[in-house]
């Protein structure tokens, strides 16, 4: 601690270690409380709910979608009739996995004129949940260790019939 007072300030003062002591478990304390310190982010199209209910379904069309909304985030993989604005709100703390807060989804329907049939809103219950199969994936075929792997190769390059090892043409 002198030394930091003397690097950083140019002063000397002479401090009782308890006092010394203190000062550091503090910075300590102040450094680690800073990692555990949530991290909110928002992914996705910022919602306006002022702009959502001016689009109306019979008025509009995609020209005055595209104008009040902007780009849609994604668009329908099956029906090129449906528009997808998606905003996400997620938090973590320290390493931990981020956790979503909120989802909300508003799906624009066209009909086959390109007019506006529809503004539907929807929540973070319909997100499907899908769980990992543990750390590896499943495979078929034979198992192989780590001996395996580092010795199985010896012998095979350039056996016969596997069309290595010797110079083309033979």
């Amino acid at each position: 601690m002198q030394c930091v007072l003397r690097a950083c300030f140019g002063l000397e003062i002479s401090m009782p270690f308890p006092v010394r002591l203190a000062g550091c478990a503090a910075l300590l304390i102040a450094m680690g409380s800073t990692a555990c310190t949530p991290i909110k982010t928002h992914q996705g199209y910022v919602i306006d709910t002022e702009l959502v209910d001016s689009v109306q379904p019979g008025v509009d069309n995609r020209e005055s979608v595209l104008q009040t909304l902007g780009r849609p985030t994604l668009t329908s993989q099956f029906n090129e009739g449906e528009w997808y604005y998606v905003s996400r709100e997620s938090r973590n703390f320290g390493f931990s996995d981020p956790k979503v807060r909120e989802q909300t989804t508003i799906r624009v329907r066209f009909d086959g004129s390109g007019n506006v049939a529809a503004v539907d809103r929807m929540n973070q219950d319909l997100i499907a949940s899908v769980d990992t199969y543990g750390k590896t994936t499943p495979t078929l075929g034979r198992k192989r260790s780590f001996f395996s792997d580092l010795f199985g190769n010896i012998g095979t390059v350039g056996a016969p019939g596997t069309g290595g090892g010797g110079p083309p043409g033979q």
